[in-house]
């Protein structure tokens, strides 16, 4: 295999590791290679490795641990960091935003740690009731991993109500062990801690952009935890929520486009370090932090983790003790019986009391099947159990109950979502992406030939500043394709951000009775910012409308129905943000730039299928 061969094939399985169910299972096989390990002739060398001192001095400060302390309490910050990051980017631009769409999940996922807890305690708390906290957790890698193998083929409404829940599993299990299961905290380093959450917060407030004092903030931060006696997990997931995150701003993206220009009119050093802040700098904090640590969390810190904390000893009737115990029977019942229960009857109770609705495309039956996956409790039920008992007896009880709970889990979620495809119908767990109606060339508004063999169907809000006109986007892609390609427009004013939007489309739809739909929809792009009825009349003058008509069709509420009709179709196609585009009948799910698209046009005719086939 020569040099080009092994970096294609390199990338391609770092490509695939990074998927769910490449990720899911490289977890899978590093359980199996510990276990083998720790249940070998050699399973001496597995214990002696992570009991490896290591320390670390900082001037009077003293870090001495051993490497297993090292992964659990050291590495695993990065893990609930990322977390931590997460939740604050649903709760700053994504599902918990909105009301109606957190409500559900939330209450749900409330009683999937509540009732697992119980269970526990109902079968083991008489004889080792520090243990509820084993079952609270759901290890979302692992989840979302084993959704891509047993779910439906089309998942992502479920995977994002699945990712709400597990916001609500993972905030109470940091806090409970940050909390429940810390002891001797001294005082001094405590205060240090906090002071350090403080400065995180006071940096978001300051709105500063750079990353790196973050980063410093949130070592120190670290260290004082450790110190405190508190377990640093609670320090990485506060963190990460106090990192703000924000979707990008339009006049920052243009000014990164203009330092940009600059680099392609003199490509050297200096001009690339601006151009690299100023691109740093049109992206939040926090969603660069995650773009930088997910990758290395899910491909080190995770899988070092499994393979510090899965190699149990199960020989000399170890084994036959476990499944003797209450605690591995209540860590099973807990994750498997308890999970499945709590968020279904959660999901169940908070949609017949009104508090929302289950996302579109998901029914019931997959909403159990979810709830059943979310028994899969591993990362965090693993790191909970190391600390919750002082028999080792019942640590090695709870972890391999962890691992049983994790096998009957992923077989009863496949059974629920089988069961819901055969007598449901619940084929998929997502939104449509097929175009409802198809292009209409007599009603669409449509540039380029009617019979083009590309088109690109295109849901916009005349005050979306990303929309294919705003970015030059569309003339990128009729510039490529030349007349082979016919491009539609339908409104989807998303009047809750944007106010103006849908006078605007009113105002374009007047002009289309005049016959000038193209020459207004380009006016009003070009004129975002400036959206009042006043401005709308002004422009409507500027084209040589007849200003009258203009003025009676702005009122007719025909033009208003036909705007509301493109929205229905916009919710019918599985449209729910713009821009959104369909391509050649089909929802793009990916990224919007022109040269995406180029690429998924060109992919999207039966002559490329046959291409790839052959």
């Amino acid at each position: 295999m020569d040099d080009a061969h092994r970096t294609r094939w390199t990338r391609r399985t770092l490509d695939w590791l990074r998927t769910e169910v490449g990720s899911a299972l490289l977890l899978v096989g590093v359980v199996l290679v510990a276990l083998a390990w720790a249940n070998s002739p050699f399973s001496g060398a597995y214990e002696h490795l992570w009991e490896l001192p290591v320390h670390v001095d900082a001037g009077d400060l003293r870090f001495d641990m051993d490497l297993h302390h090292w992964v659990n309490d050291g590495l695993m910050v990065l893990f609930f960091f990322v977390v931590g990051l997460e939740v604050r980017q649903e709760l700053a631009v994504g599902a918990l935003r909105q009301r109606n769409r957190r409500l559900v999940p939330l209450v749900a996922g409330a009683l999937g740690v509540l009732t697992p807890a119980a269970v526990y305690l109902v079968i083991a708390g008489r004889d080792a009731p520090t243990g509820w906290g084993v079952v609270i957790g759901t290890d979302t890698a692992f989840l979302l991993g084993v959704l891509a193998l047993v779910g439906p083929a089309m998942s992502n409404q479920l995977r994002i109500f699945l990712l709400t829940l597990s916001v609500v599993d993972d905030f109470i299990a940091v806090t409970v062990i940050g909390t429940v299961y810390s002891d001797d905290v001294r005082p001094g380093p405590l205060v240090l801690a906090a002071a350090c959450l403080l400065a995180l917060w006071l940096l978001g407030r300051a709105r500063e952009w750079r990353s790196t004092p973050y980063v410093l903030v949130v070592v120190v931060l670290w260290g004082a935890t450790v110190q405190a006696g508190v377990h640093p997990s609670l320090a990485g997931m506060l963190a990460g929520l106090l990192v703000p995150a924000a979707s990008p701003e339009r006049e920052d993206v243009v000014r990164a486009k203009h330092l940009f220009r600059s680099y392609w009119q003199s490509p050297n050093a200096g001009v690339a370090r601006v151009v690299g802040l100023g691109l740093a700098r049109s992206i939040s904090v926090n969603h660069r932090l995650h773009e930088q640590l997910r990758t290395p969390v899910s491909l080190v810190v995770v899988p070092v983790f499994a393979f510090a904390n899965a190699g149990i000893d199960l020989r000399g009737g170890a084994l036959g003790e476990a499944f003797g115990s209450t605690v591995l029977w209540g860590v099973v019942a807990g994750l498997v019986a308890g999970k499945l229960v709590g968020i279904s009857l959660g999901a169940w109770a908070a949609v017949r009391a009104g508090l929302g609705e289950l996302p579109d495309g998901v029914g019931p039956g997959s909403v159990v099947g979810g709830a059943a996956l979310s028994g899969i409790g591993f990362t965090v039920s693993l790191l909970i159990a190391d600390l919750a008992f002082e028999d080792e007896a019942d640590t090695q009880a709870a972890a391999i109950g962890v691992l049983v709970a994790m096998v009957l889990s992923s077989l009863v979620g496949a059974f629920a979502f089988r069961v819901a495809r055969v007598r449901f119908g619940e084929h998929s767990a997502d939104l449509p992406v097929t175009l409802t109606p198809d292009v209409d060339v007599e009603r669409d508004h449509l540039r380029g030939p009617a019979g083009a063999p590309y088109t690109v169907v295109e849901y916009l809000d005349f005050q979306c500043p990303f929309c294919a006109r705003a970015t030059g986007m569309g003339q990128d892609l009729a510039d490529h394709f030349g007349d082979q390609i016919r491009y539609v427009v339908r409104h989807l004013p998303l009047e809750d951000v944007h106010p103006q939007a849908f006078g605007a489309a009113l105002a374009a739809e007047a002009a289309h009775r005049q016959g000038a739909f193209w020459e207004m929809h380009d006016v009003l792009f070009a004129n975002q910012a400036r959206l009042e009825p006043d401005d709308l009349r002004g422009y409507a003058l500027e084209l040589g409308l007849d200003v009258e008509r203009f003025d009676r069709d702005m009122a007719d509420e025909t033009l208003a129905e036909r705007v509301r009709a493109h929205a229905e179709s916009a919710r019918a196609s599985g449209a729910q943000g713009t821009p959104t585009f369909f391509l050649n009948g089909v929802r793009n799910q990916g990224s919007h730039d022109a040269r995406t698209l180029i690429a998924a046009l060109e992919e999207s005719l039966p002559e490329a299928a046959v291409r790839r086939r052959s």
